[in-house]
């Protein structure tokens, strides 16, 4: 989804992945409601989440996005703005902020602090073997799962990564790493 955020890296992550998985595979950079239908996955970037959301409404995607991952038919990942969108609750103020209701979770917008508190940390991820150096800037915590959301990990006792079916949501950027295993994660799935 090219609204806002890291977008190019997205792009570039999910290239190199397809490369070192040996899968065949097109990027598309998605801007209008039609191009939604030329999709088998999304990824839902980073920025800033109620901005995401109005242009997702304003666009005639969300709900296109919403009836599609009804019907298993559009895996998700979210990262950061995306994780926030994902959810079905979120605390504090959230008026201005339409959200996907797609995944068992409730979440917290800048839950880390503000710019200056962004961090790096490495974290681990069930389903990945080895840790995963991740990127938090004004980052959200998944304040809770139910139903069928899983937790896939967590730092602190504060949950930052979670899947759902085949939806995914993390709290941090994997884009801005050069480590490729939670795109390769979400290929997987979607394969």
């Amino acid at each position: 989804m090219s609204i806002q955020g890291a977008v190019s890296e997205h792009i570039q992550s999910v290239k190199n992945a397809f490369k070192e998985l040996n899968l065949k595979g097109n990027v598309l950079v998605v801007r209008q409601k039609s191009q939604i239908k030329q999709i088998d996955a999304l990824i839902l970037p980073g920025g800033e989440s109620t901005t995401i959301s109005k242009m997702l409404v304003k666009s005639g995607i969300y709900n296109i996005i919403i009836n599609r991952a009804e019907n298993d038919d559009l895996p998700i990942m979210g990262t950061c703005a995306g994780c926030v969108l994902l959810s079905k609750k979120i605390t504090g103020d959230t008026q201005d902020i339409n959200l996907l209701k797609i995944m068992d979770m409730e979440v917290q917008r800048n839950a880390f602090g503000r710019q200056r508190e962004s961090f790096e940390k490495e974290i681990y991820i069930n389903d990945l073997s080895k840790p995963y150096h991740a990127v938090f800037i004004r980052a959200p915590i998944i304040k809770k799962t139910w139903g069928k959301c899983e937790i896939l990990g967590e730092i602190d006792k504060k949950i930052i990564a979670a899947r759902q079916d085949r939806h995914l949501a993390f709290s941090f950027h994997p884009e801005l790493t050069d480590d490729l295993k939670l795109h390769q994660y979400f290929l997987e799935i979607i394969v």
